[in-house]
């Protein structure tokens, strides 16, 4: 997969996954990796899938119903780049916190949905449920941050406070942050989302 990669100044802190939005690159949330945790190495990866011309990390029906069987495929997809990045790069798989923007978030909730071991934590901007009926993993403990817009068009409060029970069950600590706006992400949700991480992480 098309990625950069960053190394950072602190060997023991999380390497920070990047996952853009629909239309974005690996270069988008670049700013949001220094705002989160600037000793960090960064992860920024491209999706592989093109709609009307614009990246994204699995294919959708129509807007908000996802491509189950694609979702599935790339999802695995993605798992197994983190493998290999791991080796490439020379990083601990194992210390790895994914930070996603709406269908990044949802690439990023599907490796959580999919995989026990996949990431130790994960920020996710306006995330969707990637999948309903489904058993998830054990997610004992695992910290994740949910940031949320009271007025999203795209993901409605419902949807988050689904995808928060859902994550809950499975044991993972989950946090929503909710702002008084819609699927834009804004500075005082990054804000939010870099003062919780240096409360599980620092």
């Amino acid at each position: 997969m098309k990625h950069i990669y960053q190394k950072g100044t602190d060997a023991a802190a999380p390497v920070l996954v990047l996952f853009h939005g629909t239309g974005g690159t690996e270069r988008d949330l670049l700013p949001l990796a220094g705002a989160i945790s600037k000793a960090s190495s960064v992860l920024s990866v491209r999706g592989n899938v093109l709609e009307n011309g614009m990246p994204r990390f699995f294919r959708r029906l129509a807007e908000g119903i996802f491509d189950e069987e694609d979702l599935i495929f790339r999802t695995k997809e993605v798992y197994d780049f983190l493998d290999q990045a791991a080796v490439e790069h020379g990083f601990d798989r194992q210390n790895v916190v994914a930070v996603g923007y709406s269908n990044g978030a949802n690439i990023a909730g599907s490796l959580l949905f999919h995989y026990p071991d996949a990431l130790r934590g994960a920020i996710l901007h306006h995330p969707m449920v990637p999948r309903r009926g489904v058993q998830l993993p054990e997610l004992a403990g695992t910290p994740i941050f949910i940031g949320a817009g009271k007025n999203d068009p795209i993901c409605s409060p419902q949807e988050t406070e689904e995808l928060t029970a859902l994550l809950g069950e499975a044991g993972a600590a989950v946090h929503v942050h909710w702002e008084q706006a819609g699927h834009q992400l804004t500075r005082s949700e990054v804000d939010a989302a870099a003062a919780w991480y240096k409360t599980n992480f620092a």
